[in-house]
């Protein structure tokens, strides 16, 4: 869960400074980025939010129903959502093969980039609610950073999980998205194709996926 949601950094690194600025996996960052682009204010453009949040919508609903259907027919649904993801993700890459980063209005391909990315966001969603990995979201932080300092011995609350496993999934949440978000942004600050740091978080994505597969019991 913690590489899962270092590829989210990635991911969003290549959403807000290459093709936006939106998000793609944390939608409130689109609602808002919608509402101030409706009023006029920030240069904002509401195309690009809109683009993501309907396939942000359809990605969800469609990972729902794809992860439903796996599991009653006894397949394994987070292998297989992983592999949807990776190839949605680079799918987005070939997208945006050779085209520079935007900053304000998004092209054709930088648009289809965000459908397809939000898209795949909204699959991860879906597989990161059914795990239910407390602490361990994937696409956001800030109630892991909340619950990291409010159990802490400063925050004392007696409300929240404490110990050693709690603090270390918290933190791997929140260092986790940095690093990715670091990671992205060294790599779009240095000037490299943002398609292939898309490659790389389908990649990793990949990883994870094979990490599950069962393996063949050897009989003597």
């Amino acid at each position: 869960m913690a590489v899962l949601t270092l590829t989210t950094g990635l991911v969003e690194a290549v959403s807000l400074l290459a093709l936006g600025p939106v998000f793609t996996a944390m939608q409130t960052g689109n609602v808002l980025f919608f509402a101030f682009g409706l009023v006029g204010e920030g240069g904002l453009s509401v195309v690009a939010p809109a683009v993501s949040l309907g396939a942000f919508t359809a990605g969800a609903v469609g990972g729902a129903r794809l992860e439903t259907r796996l599991e009653a027919g006894r397949h394994r649904w987070f292998i297989l959502s992983l592999v949807a993801e990776a190839v949605l993700v680079g799918a987005a890459a070939v997208a945006v093969w050779g085209v520079p980063p935007v900053h304000q209005a998004p092209t054709g391909r930088h648009l289809a980039a965000i459908g397809v990315l939000s898209a795949a966001m909204g699959i991860r969603n879906v597989t990161s609610l059914r795990l239910q990995v407390p602490d361990l979201p994937t696409t956001l932080v800030t109630r892991a950073m909340t619950a990291l300092l409010a159990g802490s011995l400063l925050g004392r609350d007696s409300f929240l999980a404490r110990g050693t496993a709690a603090t270390a999934r918290r933190a791997a949440s929140v260092g986790a998205m940095f690093a990715g978000g670091l990671a992205g942004a060294l790599w779009v600050h240095a000037g490299w194709p943002v398609s292939g740091l898309l490659l790389v978080a389908a990649g990793i994505l990949l990883a994870v996926a094979a990490a599950y597969v069962p393996k063949p019991h050897l009989h003597t």
